[in-house]
Parts: structure tokens; C-alpha cells; sequence
């Protein structure tokens, strides 16, 4: 875990400023590392040597290796009464909520049109595209949040404007799928990647199905996008699997697209899926049966964990942001069943309830990030 001088000072007139007077480095470095994330931002502020530190890439991986980042809930929130946008950061451990700075997009946007994406463990959250309120017009925005520096950055824009969309993390890189073209129904068939480490857009196979009204998920490196169903069933949904290996797209088992009938998330390489009808079902799909099975465990808490929801999983836990932003957080457990010679998976829900100030809270989109 060392970060030295050289790392973490510029040659400049003040490169020997110490971090805290009286210690030595390492020790300093040592202290910085222990700040909770939301004050690493006002500790940037304290000096130079500070801030060099703490924005350092180097500091988020010592962070990592000494297993002192920890999980945070960032959700994007709207008000009923005013339409006003926020993004807001959990902290489970303490039932603590931060505000985020706004972000740089037009004033007149709809929540549910932009698309999110992360990088967990290095603390980005890359909010995309989006829809403008006031032309109906979508935009090709791109910009990032980094828990490092409390901050939100502009990125090279969208090749193709678009809204309403899926946007999905593959090996480092973020996939965008799908959008409605304007001024027509058909969606937009060009899929195109985004390459933090060179801030750069390249084209990928485009996708064949003409869906909308996206869900998606990423599983061994292929991204399987879902249109799932929608009120009133008019029609069966579709579904596509990228795989990113052949840079090609595939047709959906049957199974897997029929049964996908709420929001999703992806832990420990299991794809779960909360019902958005009925009584809230959770359900895994079984891929060796081209089916969902009932998740076993705690029933879910349905009575504080209103619709709307949006549902991200990392680290063996799905995280549910629900309406008022009451927090559902599920612990996933896999056990055998020796008469059926097959795993079950169980989930045991926690619910973090949201103060009362945010009784006019829903959920657009959430990620988890380490921080």
C-alpha cells in the first residue's frame, strides 16, 4: 500500500509540503485513506499535498487493497411536485444519505431518458444521452461523476443522439443499445461503445431487433438486452444477446425473454429479476433450463418498496431503490438441495428507510459504486 512522494506531488514549489505536519508520509497517507468518502471532497480543499493525494488514481486503489472502499447507493431521484432532478449517495452501513453537485445537462430533461453505466470499483458513474423536455429532442451528452474528486466531468459526446436507451458496462468499457430514432417509431439499430482510458466512441455490430422500452444485463462478458413486458400485453417481447467476443448479435432463448417480466440485476453471475406485476415475485434464471425459479427466503418487502424501482446488484447483494427512496437491500445466499441434486438461491432482505424530507422521492436509475 505505498504511494510515494513521487506520486503524489508535482515538481513544483511546494512537491516537499508535508501532508500533516510532524508525520511521515506513509503514516499521513495512511490517515487520508481512513476518510469516509463524502469528506474526501471538503479534505481536498485543505491544501495542495491534499488534494494531489486524494485525486491520485493510485489513492482509490490503496483504498481497495487495504479493503477500507466500502459500497455506496447513488440513486437519481426526481421530485412529483417540482420535476426537479437530484442525485443522491447512500451510505447502507449508516443509513446516511449525500447530495451529489447537479450535473451539467439542460434544465428541461426527463430522468427516465438518460442511461447509466459504471465503473465500481473505480468510482465512475457515466450518465448518457437523455431527452429534452421542452424540443423533445434527444442528446448525445456524456459526462462522468468520480467519487475521487466529488465532481462531475463533460466527455466526448455520442456518436448518435439518443433516448431512452440501455447503456452497459463490458470489460471496462460502456455499451450504448437501442433509443428511438426522431421523428419515427423505429429505433435506432447502430450500437456504439465508449473507451474511458482514450475518452473515444467506436461502432459495433448493430443490433437486428427493432425494440424498445429497454432492460438489460451483462453475464460472461455477453450483454443480453430486453424489451420485457408492457402494459397491455399487445405482443410477446423480444430479446437480443451481443456477444462481445464476435462482436455479433444473437436471438434470445425463449425462456429467458418470456419469463423476464420486471427490472434486473446480475450477482454473482445470477441473473435476478423483481416482477413488476403481481406480488412482487423474485425469481432467478435457471440457464441450464431455459427458466425462472422462484428465489426462496424472505418474502419481499413489497408494503415499504413501492414501485417505481430500480435495482442494481454488486457483491453478492441486490440494492432496490423504491419509491419515497426507501432502500431494499437483499443478501444472496445459494444453498444445494440434496433431494433435487441443485442449487437454490435465497435472499434475506434489509430495508433502509429514507427520511421523511424525501416522501416526495422516486427513482430513475442507481449504481453502486466503492468509494
Amino acid at each position: 500500500m505505498e504511494i510515494g512522494r513521487k506520486e503524489t506531488a508535482d515538481k513544483d514549489s511546494d512537491s516537499e509540503e508535508a501532508l500533516i505536519p510532524g508525520l511521515p508520509h506513509e503514516v499521513a497517507l495512511l490517515c487520508l485513506l481512513h476518510l469516509p468518502y463524502p469528506y474526501q471532497a471538503l479534505a481536498r480543499s485543505i491544501s495542495s499535498s491534499w488534494n494531489r493525494a486524494i485525486t491520485h488514481p493510485s489513492f482509490l486503489l490503496s483504498k481497495k487493497s487495504l479493503s477500507l472502499s466500502r459500497p455506496y447507493l447513488f440513486v437519481l431521484a426526481t421530485c412529483r411536485s417540482t420535476a426537479a432532478m437530484r442525485w443522491q449517495a447512500l451510505d447502507p452501513s449508516s443509513g446516511r444519505w449525500f447530495v451529489l453537485p447537479p450535473m451539467p445537462d439542460p434544465k428541461s430533461s426527463c430522468p427516465n431518458s438518460f442511461a447509466c453505466a459504471s465503473l465500481p470499483r473505480h468510482g465512475k458513474l457515466f450518465v448518457m444521452g437523455g431527452k429534452r423536455t421542452d424540443t423533445q429532442i434527444p442528446m448525445d451528452s456524456n459526462f462522468v461523476y468520480r467519487t475521487s474528486t466529488n465532481q462531475w466531468s463533460r466527455l466526448s459526446p455520442m456518436p448518435t443522439a439518443r433516448s431512452f436507451f440501455t447503456a452497459a458496462e463490458i470489460n471496462g468499457k460502456i455499451m450504448a443499445v437501442g433509443g428511438t430514432e426522431p421523428r419515427s417509431m423505429n429505433s435506432i439499430r447502430e450500437v456504439e461503445i465508449y473507451d474511458p482510458e482514450r475518452d473515444a466512441w467506436e461502432s459495433r455490430a448493430k443490433i437486428e431487433a427493432n425494440m424498445a422500452k429497454y432492460d438489460s444485463a451483462v453475464m460472461g462478458g455477453r450483454l443480453y438486452v430486453t424489451e420485457g413486458w408492457t402494459w397491455p400485453f399487445m405482443f410477446s417481447p423480444r430479446g437480443a444477446v451481443y456477444d462481445g467476443e464476435r462482436d455479433r448479435w444473437e436471438g434470445m432463448r425463449r425462456g429467458m425473454t418470456e419469463g423476464w417480466t420486471g427490472v434486473s440485476a446480475v450477482v454473482e453471475g445470477r441473473l435476478i429479476a423483481i416482477s413488476e406485476y403481481g406480488d412482487c415475485p423474485v425469481k432467478v434464471y435457471d440457464e441450464e433450463g431455459d427458466e425462472w425459479e422462484h428465489v426462496k427466503g424472505d418474502k419481499f418487502p413489497r408494503e415499504k418498496l413501492e414501485r417505481p424501482l430500480t435495482v442494481i446488484g454488486e457483491e453478492g447483494r441486490i440494492y432496490v431503490a423504491a419509491s419515497k427512496l426507501n432502500v431494499g437491500i437483499g443478501t444472496v445466499e445459494v444453498e444445494v438441495d440434496k433431494e433435487k441434486g441443485k442449487e437454490v438461491v435465497k435472499v434475506k432482505w434489509e430495508v433502509v428507510e429514507a427520511p421523511k424530507a424525501f416522501a416526495e422521492l422516486t427513482p430513475s436509475h442507481s449504481q453502486v459504486l466503492y468509494a
